[in-house]
């Protein structure tokens, strides 16, 4: 659906450009936007590699496990149905403190084995339906989705290759914002549990 929407953006825009006799703006913008796509990726790379390079140290230093304790209350908060030595609980962690700081290209990798380790506990539990997701993926969706970000990595680096005069005055409104979009994460999530328990 999005590659056809986008399509057609472009179908239009070209046809609307041969109707106004501005096809050469249209041609000189789309060999503009193509430099700037390579610069965009390769300042990109630069702080993906800089990041993903601190977690690997993290994680081989022993801070992620370190962590990963730390925020085993609130994992237990957020998911009282999986046991404590699941490796779901694991990898939920690594993917929000890799949200939390911001690398979302460091937890995308976590989430999916997430979703893997919960569908298989929900096969133990001899309840999987292969068309619902089961209370535990949709509160570790919701929060992925929510996530706190002390660092927003992304949008620093957009900034500054944009030309920015301040590249991190984002992160005070990064972390109230998303602060926000998590506490309503929660929220949901625990009023959602309570209607399921009522229902039953």
């Amino acid at each position: 659906m999005l590659n056809a929407i986008w399509a057609g953006m472009i179908l239009l825009a070209v046809i609307f450009a041969a109707c106004t006799g501005r096809m050469s703006e249209v041609t000189n913008a789309a060999l503009d936007s193509a430099g700037e796509a390579i610069s965009l990726c390769i300042t990109m790379a630069g702080v993906v590699a800089l990041w993903m390079g601190l977690m690997e140290i993290a994680k081989r230093a022993g801070l992620v496990k370190k962590m990963t304790q730390g925020i085993s209350p609130f994992l237990s908060f957020m998911f009282p149905g999986i046991p404590k030595d699941h490796p779901a609980r694991e990898y939920i962690a690594t993917n929000i403190i890799a949200n939390v700081l911001g690398l979302g290209w460091a937890c995308t990798p976590a989430g999916l084995k997430a979703m893997e380790e919960l569908a298989k506990l929900e096969k133990e539990r001899g309840r999987m339906d292969s068309s619902r997701a089961s209370n535990e993926m949709c509160n570790f969706l919701i929060l992925n989705i929510s996530s706190l970000q002390l660092i927003p990595v992304n949008m620093i680096a957009y900034r500054s290759q944009y030309g920015s005069v301040n590249p991190t005055a984002v992160i005070a409104p990064a972390i109230v914002a998303t602060l926000i979009s998590t506490l309503a994460a929660v929220l949901f999530c625990k009023y959602k549990d309570a209607m399921g328990k009522g229902s039953r």
